[in-house]
């Protein structure tokens, strides 16, 4: 939710939220996601409706699967304005309500539904320009994807040192399973496909350290969204080979599997958040196929 404030919101809006937040005072959340729009970014229903006076907006909506909705002061909120989407800074106040949502994942993530009614928020808390919410949207999800590709990653790479340490504890048929072919053959592929998409996140990140960051968004949007397809689904399929490999143990939560168990239950969120696999998958392709002339043929 800061990335948005610091980038678009105006000078006051960066130094007051921006000291709260990384000061560790006040919490913030993104809310773009809602009950009738996920991906379908432009979809979304929740609306912002200027005064008379032009002094406020009146938002009314519902925004669900908010992570650390809960426990936020405010929320960088995506709204429907007269003539597109805008982007507001609503702070927790009368008319904003938030209850926790029951995931797989961990309740630490303060997963939210939030229901706002009659809000009234200065028109001074406009992040941007008015009626361009959905570029500010788009500017942030380059930065969200690097993240959620980094902890997939990271993830992922740990199940695989889980399997290699049981691979070479674990005794069955009179030898380690380390050395049993079908065991060495699994292994190899988790190694291969994680290092894989940790060699192109490496060079992803390295030409987000070069280009301006105007320029990532168009330059990179495709080639990021791709990433987090492939690592995604690298991440289920190394989930799945771990289960194989530590049989019953994978699919208890307490005892050597455990991490592999919540691994396999919670891996998913980094196939939604930010982004379905379908969508990422489909994103890239348009985006790699934009400055393809329509007269190219062999």
């Amino acid at each position: 939710g800061l990335p948005p404030v610091l980038q678009f919101g105006p000078d006051w809006m960066k130094e007051k939220v921006g000291k709260e937040v990384l000061g560790g005072l006040k919490r913030i959340s993104l809310a773009i996601t809602e009950p009738f729009a996920g991906s379908d970014v432009a979809g979304l229903k929740t609306t912002a409706k200027k005064t008379p006076d032009g002094r406020f907006y009146i938002v009314n909506g519902t925004k669900k699967w908010i992570t650390n909705g809960h426990d936020s002061d405010y929320f960088t909120t995506l709204v429907r304005t007269e003539n597109g989407l805008s982007m507001l800074l609503i702070e927790r106040s009368e008319g904003v309500e938030t209850s926790k949502i029951k995931t797989s994942y961990s309740p630490s993530a303060g997963t939210a539904y939030i229901t706002f009614e009659n809000v009234k928020v200065p028109v001074e808390n406009l992040i941007g320009y008015e009626d361009a919410g959905f570029m500010h949207a788009m500017y942030n999800f380059n930065h969200e994807r690097w993240m959620i590709i980094a902890y997939i990653i990271a993830g992922a790479r740990g199940i695989v040192e889980e399997c290699f340490k049981w691979a070479n504890q674990r005794v069955a048929f009179g030898k380690p399973l380390i050395q049993q072919p079908v065991i060495r053959q699994k292994l190899a592929n988790m190694v291969s496909k994680v290092e894989s998409i940790y060699s192109w996140y490496e060079a992803l990140t390295y030409q987000m350290t070069k280009l301006p960051y105007d320029q990532q968004s168009m330059k990179l949007a495709g080639t990021m969204s791709l990433l987090k397809f492939r690592a995604t689904r690298v991440a289920w399929e190394v989930a799945d080979d771990a289960i194989q490999i530590f049989g019953g143990r994978a699919i208890t939560n307490s005892g050597m599997g455990k991490y592999v168990e919540r691994f396999m239950r919670t891996n998913k969120f980094a196939a939604i958040l930010g982004g379905s696999e379908e969508v990422m998958a489909d994103l890239g392709i348009k985006m790699a196929t934009k400055g393809i002339p329509a007269t190219a043929k062999l």
